[in-house]
């Protein structure tokens, strides 16, 4: 063999040739991309698919969106370090999280109410997520049961995010279904016990869930249904008005949850717990001390507290604290193959995807998702055979450096 040659690593998927594939299409066939491949112009070609509701939504977030544009400004900050004749022709993008081998460290964000971007909603991303390898995460907020997600989802690797209820018998029936339909993961949203002050949706009066629109698992869900019906003297579909105003207060109940309560979760679900919303090093070393599995460094995507740290600059400081301890993940202002790399070389296991591929499903239904999915794994794959990274454990801090140039003040939310 000739010295310096290389073989592409047993196993792993050659991400980066979905660029070639754009190429080939494009000129043979003449057939463009249907969704954008440009980070800064995904969000306004969304919008020109859906209504302002609709938009808003997704395209919203606290405030006047300061968190929002933190989130992106901190990733402006830290700067790629690239390393030169290292054997980086085939990248290795497989990792392991929680004993489970995946294929990429990208993880599908939950995001609720997907009805209203595209009909195929949840159940459409959950089918292409089995497909490309990567772990998708269930809203409570979704407008597709537990139960047909795991259908569509297959064989896939699927986690369950809990908008975490005050009523215990109502939690424990939700993490039920959940392992009964092959959630492996739990993951507990704890920044979202309250709606924040969002003004894209207060402008137009609009919350989903009061229309009914992203109930569908409390809707289904046989205890939530017995105490509807008890009270009520009819069933939830007779009444769909009320249904959805007691399902909001059950989720969003207004009462923040405390540490102790966690001992409800770890008792009803056998497998990882991961924490969603954690910004402070004391409350990462909480969660350690609470005996979960994993935490998310988030902060909704700047859609609960406005004027919050953005999460990648609480990143690095939060993995030095416990990130031996337990498992770390990343989301929040994640565009890019490149953020995704700047988030695990800052020491994030895994990193989760939230509005560039809604706004792909927007434009594309599932296929649009899927298409704005393999250009993330294509960017990171590509970049980080340009940076010198030939696998996700060479992402390290000896890869990055903080920058602060003064004309990095915004990029694409």
């Amino acid at each position: 063999m000739r010295q310096g040659a290389q073989h592409a690593p047993e196993g792993a998927r050659n991400y980066g040739a979905f660029q070639k594939d754009i190429y080939t299409k494009g000129t043979n066939d003449g057939i463009l991309p249907r969704v954008t491949t440009d980070p800064n112009h995904l969000e306004e070609q969304a919008k020109t698919h859906l209504g302002a509701r609709s938009f808003n939504y997704v395209g919203g977030g606290a405030g006047e969106r300061a968190t929002m544009d933190a989130n992106r400004l901190a990733f402006r900050q830290w700067k790629l370090i690239p390393r030169m004749l290292r054997p980086t022709t085939h990248r290795d993008l497989t990792t392991e999280i929680f004993g489970q081998k995946l294929e990429s460290p990208l993880l599908i964000a939950p995001v609720g109410v997907q009805t209203i971007f595209h009909e195929d909603k949840e159940a459409g991303v959950a089918e292409i997520a089995q497909e490309l390898g990567i772990p998708y995460i269930l809203s409570t907020a979704a407008s597709t049961s537990i139960e047909d997600l795991a259908i569509a989802n297959g064989d896939g690797n699927r986690w369950y995010q809990l908008y975490w209820p005050q009523d215990d018998e109502i939690t424990i029936s939700l993490l039920g279904r959940a392992k009964a339909s092959g959630f492996k993961v739990l993951v507990v949203t704890l920044d979202t016990w309250a709606l924040a002050w969002r003004p894209a949706d207060l402008d137009n009066a609009y919350v989903p869930f009061s229309l009914g629109i992203g109930d569908t698992i409390g809707f289904g869900d046989p205890v939530f249904r017995r105490k509807f019906t008890e009270k009520h003297g009819k069933e939830v579909e007779y009444d769909i008005k009320q249904a959805a105003l007691e399902w909001e207060a059950t989720v969003f109940s207004g009462a923040a949850h405390t540490w102790d309560q966690i001992e409800l979760l770890k008792k009803n679900w056998d497998g990882p717990i991961v924490l969603k919303g954690i910004q402070h090093v004391e409350d990462a070393k909480l969660a350690v001390k609470a005996g979960v599995q994993g935490i998310v460094v988030s902060n909704h995507g700047g859609r609960q507290l406005d004027g919050a740290i953005g999460s990648l600059e609480v990143l690095p400081e939060i993995v030095e604290a416990v990130g031996d301890q337990i498992t770390v993940l990343f989301d929040s202002g994640i565009r890019t193959g490149v953020d995704v790399i700047k988030a695990l070389c800052l020491g994030a296991k895994g990193v989760l995807i939230g509005r560039p591929f809604v706004y792909g499903l927007a434009v594309g239904g599932k296929l649009g998702a899927k298409q704005v999915l393999n250009g993330i794994l294509a960017d990171v794959d590509q970049s980080m055979g340009l940076s010198g990274i030939r696998t996700i454990a060479d992402c390290n801090r000896s890869m990055v450096r903080r920058v602060q140039y003064g004309g990095d003040v915004k990029s694409s939310n």
